[in-house]
């Protein structure tokens, strides 16, 4: 046999190495998704306490000046039934028990508006304006006792005003208006919720800056100048049926382990030290622990930004409608609190809102409703919505 057949060296064939040379990695039997999202990190107390809305909808200036969001109280949940009208679901027609989320909200005062310019940076402040008169419970806001303060806020900016209407002059901030409507692209309204009206224990109002959108920057000036020290009702921003998203912190945990906090496996029963462990967080080179090994810590209490909740029904407080929670094919006579009220939370007396599932967050914690970032089509967010009981 020539060399090349006999199983020795052929010119342009490579020899198997030796099994003692061969490099073999191990890999995973079966593919895994790694355990809890990094799009969270890092997993820590939020600063914002009570919600930061991050992003408004777009603006369209054909559309009348109005209000993109509102701050609402957490009181509780219950549930409703109601019949499907999806044609050609298995459902259509049928009955549904859903679980709905009740958020109490009190009408909010509009105290002022911020005007911005646009930037290369992003927006630039330009000039605020105040109402003449804020309540106490928006100026305890502003000191961290209120009891032991002088109480001296805005006082000088009151005497403004009221030099003002005895000049006879409209408006003394006229000048800072004038800039506003001149220079301004974005404005924002400074609202205050009435946190008296809502018993949650505190007497300091939450102050939020809340964009207004559609029309001229002239029109939205006009727009908050004319909601000045007036009240602002949930039905005035939102109506039924709309999607809407949430703002606020979650319920907190406290600390937690890798298991509850990051969903890794459990290790083997006979695992010295302990098995509620991750086993290995990382190799010796790097020689640091990268940020993508679970480890344990912080657990809720986190900053949620919820999207596309839909509202079942905005009801009348107990004023304006005693029995808030009637529906036609339900004729008993009863308002929306249950009987010996919402557990760790007590009566909804004001306004309220019913948003179909859950909502982040404990009782009494505030959550700010804010209109859809995108215009909604699908059909679960075009259904109307009519509640049986």
């Amino acid at each position: 046999l020539p060399i090349s057949q006999a199983g020795s060296i052929h010119p342009f064939k490579r020899s198997n190495p030796a099994p003692s040379q061969a490099l073999t990695m191990s890999h995973r039997k079966f593919e895994r998704p790694r355990h809890g999202s990094l799009g969270f990190l890092p997993r820590k107390r939020t600063r914002h306490h009570h919600g930061k809305i991050k992003s408004f909808p777009k603006d369209d200036e054909s559309k009348p000046p109005h209000l993109t969001a509102f701050m609402t109280y957490k009181a509780g949940m219950t549930h409703i039934v109601r019949d499907v009208d999806k044609p050609g679901s298995k459902l259509h027609k049928k009955e549904v028990v859903e679980p709905v989320t009740i958020l109490e909200s009190p009408p909010m005062v509009v105290v002022g508006f911020v005007g911005y310019v646009e930037t290369p940076r992003g927006l630039r402040a330009l000039t605020s304006v105040w109402a003449g008169h804020l309540s106490d419970e928006c100026k305890r806001r502003f000191y961290k006792s209120w009891h032991s303060s002088k109480k001296k806020a805005f006082t000088k900016y009151q005497k403004r005003w009221s030099e003002a209407s005895k000049d006879g002059k409209e408006n003394p901030m006229a000048a800072e208006v004038e800039r506003a409507k001149k220079y301004c692209q974005v404005i924002r309204a400074i609202c205050h919720t009435q946190v008296g009206k809502v018993k949650i224990g505190q007497k300091k109002a939450h102050i939020k800056e809340i964009q207004v959108n559609g029309g001229t920057t002239e029109k939205k000036v006009d727009f908050i100048m004319g909601l000045f020290e007036q009240e602002v009702k949930i039905a005035d921003v939102f109506s039924q049926d709309e999607m809407v998203d949430t703002i606020g912190a979650t319920k907190g945990k406290g600390i937690a382990g890798v298991v509850t906090r990051w969903g890794v496996t459990r290790l083997t029963r006979k695992t010295h030290r302990g098995l509620r462990k991750v086993a290995c967080i990382g190799s010796w080179h790097p020689a640091r622990v990268s940020f993508q090994v679970p480890r344990s810590g912080q657990r809720g209490y986190h900053h949620r930004t919820e999207i596309n909740k839909k509202i079942y029904r905005i009801g009348k407080s107990l004023k304006e409608d005693a029995n808030n929670a009637c529906t036609e094919n339900d004729l008993t006579e009863k308002a929306i609190t249950p009987m010996g009220g919402f557990s760790h939370y007590g009566t909804v007396n004001e306004d309220f809102v019913m948003l179909k599932g859950t909502v982040a967050g404990p009782r009494k914690r505030i959550i700010t409703m804010r209109k859809s970032l995108l215009p909604q089509v699908s059909r679960r967010a075009v259904e109307k919505i009519s509640l049986k009981f």
